[in-house]
C-alpha cells in the first residue's frame, strides 16, 4: 500500500501505519455498494447499479485482500461482467504500479502508471491508503468501494444475472456464524500476520506471535470434525482464510517470523487448504511468482538484501483427505 495526503502521494507509509512498535491498518475509505437496482447497500451508500462491463476490478496477485476479489469473480462466473487489471508485484515508495512484468496486465482502461493516480482521479485532494483491490465505475469514473470484505458481498450477490446465481457463499441461513469466525480469522490471522511481520519491537512481535498461533491451533482443531470453516458448506469464510493460508508456508514463515509452525505442520489446516487451492479455478488465481517477489523485494524495510528465496518445494495438488467428513 502506499499513503496520499490531500492528493499528494507520500512515502512513509509504514511509518504512518505503526504505533508503538505494531503495526495498525488503517481503514478503507470509498465503502459505495453496487446493488442490483442502485438502492443503498448494507453501509447505507448506494446510487451503483449492477451492470455488465460497467465496473472494473484493479488487483495484486500478490496482495491477499485483492486476492479474495478474483476468487469470487471465479466462482461466481463474472469473467464477462468485471473487466480487471493486475499491478506489478513490485511495490515501491509511490506504491502500486502498472509497469511491466509477467503476469502483470497495466492498466486496462487509462494506461496510468500508478494506483495513486486513480486515487487522484476518483477525489483529488484524496487523504488515505492507496491499496488494491479497487472497485472501479468505468461510467462515472471513480472508486466505488476499497474494502475487500464489501467488494466480495457485492459480487456474491448484485451481478447474479449475468453470473452464476446458484453460487451463494455468504447464505442468509449462516450470516451470524461467517461473521463470527470472519470476525476472528481477520483479527487474529489475516491481519495478524502483518502485525507480526511489521513490528518493531521485541514486545510487539511476541505478543501478536502468540496471538497468531493460538489461533491457528484453534482452527486446526475446528477442522478436525469440521469439512469447512462453518460446518459442511464452503462459504465466503473460508475464502477469506485461503488466501493468508496460502501464503503463509511461502512467505509468512520466513519474511514476517511467524516461524513456530508451518500450516503444513498442521494436518487438518493443510489438508483443508489443499481442498480450497484444487477448488475448480482456484489455482488460477493464485500466483506465487508474484506472491513472493512482492512481499520479499518490495519490503526493504524488513528485507533490505531484496532476496527472493526460492522455496519452498510444496506439491498443492497432491490428494487431501477432507473427504472423510460429511461434505454438502
Amino acid at each position: 500500500m502506499s499513503l496520499m495526503v490531500n492528493g499528494e502521494i507520500r512515502e512513509d507509509w509504514l511509518e504512518a501505519e505503526t504505533e508503538d512498535g505494531e503495526f495498525v491498518r488503517k481503514d478503507s475509505q470509498f465503502r459505495s455498494w453496487v446493488t442490483v437496482d442502485g438502492s443503498a447497500g448494507p453501509s447505507g451508500e448506494g446510487g451503483f447499479e449492477a451492470e455488465p462491463g460497467r465496473y472494473h476490478l484493479y488487483v495484486s496477485y500478490a496482495c491477499p485482500w485483492a486476492h479474495r476479489t478474483l476468487i469470487f469473480r471465479k466462482l461466481k462466473d463474472l469473467a464477462e461482467a468485471i473487466s480487471y487489471s493486475v499491478v506489478n508485484p513490485d511495490m515501491g515508495p509511490k506504491g502500486w504500479h502498472f509497469g511491466e512484468y509477467p503476469g502483470a496486465t497495466g492498466d486496462r482502461l487509462y494506461g496510468k502508471d500508478f494506483m495513486y493516480e486513480l486515487y487522484r482521479e476518483a477525489q483529488t485532494d484524496y487523504s488515505g491508503i492507496v491499496t488494491v483491490p479497487v472497485l472501479w465505475d468505468k461510467q462515472r469514473r471513480t472508486i466505488v468501494n476499497n474494502e475487500s470484505s464489501e467488494i466480495i458481498r457485492m459480487l456474491n450477490s448484485a451481478f447474479d444475472r449475468w453470473g452464476d446465481a446458484t453460487v451463494d457463499l455468504y447464505p442468509e441461513a449462516l450470516r451470524s456464524e461467517i461473521d463470527r469466525i470472519n470476525e476472528r480469522v481477520y483479527d487474529d490471522i489475516n491481519n495478524r500476520v502483518y502485525q507480526v511481520g511489521f513490528a518493531s519491537t521485541q514486545e510487539a512481535y511476541e505478543k501478536n506471535f502468540k496471538v497468531l498461533f493460538d489461533a491457528l491451533d484453534y482452527l486446526d482443531e475446528r477442522l478436525a470434525s469440521h469439512r469447512y470453516l462453518v460446518g459442511d458448506t464452503i462459504t465466503e469464510a473460508d475464502w477469506r482464510l485461503f488466501t493468508t493460508l496460502i501464503r503463509f508456508d511461502a512467505v509468512y514463515v520466513g519474511h514476517f517470523k511467524c516461524n513456530k509452525r508451518r500450516i503444513a505442520d498442521y494436518p487438518n489446516l493443510f489438508n483443508y487448504m489443499l481442498e480450497l487451492y484444487q477448488w475448480p479455478g482456484i489455482a488460477d488465481t493464485v500466483n506465487f511468482d508474484h506472491i513472493k517477489r512482492h512481499y520479499y523485494y518490495s519490503h526493504v524495510e524488513i528485507n533490505p538484501t531484496r532476496i527472493v528465496p526460492l522455496g519452498p518445494d510444496q506439491d498443492l495438488t497432491v490428494a487431501h483427505d477432507r473427504a472423510r467428513l460429511a461434505s454438502a
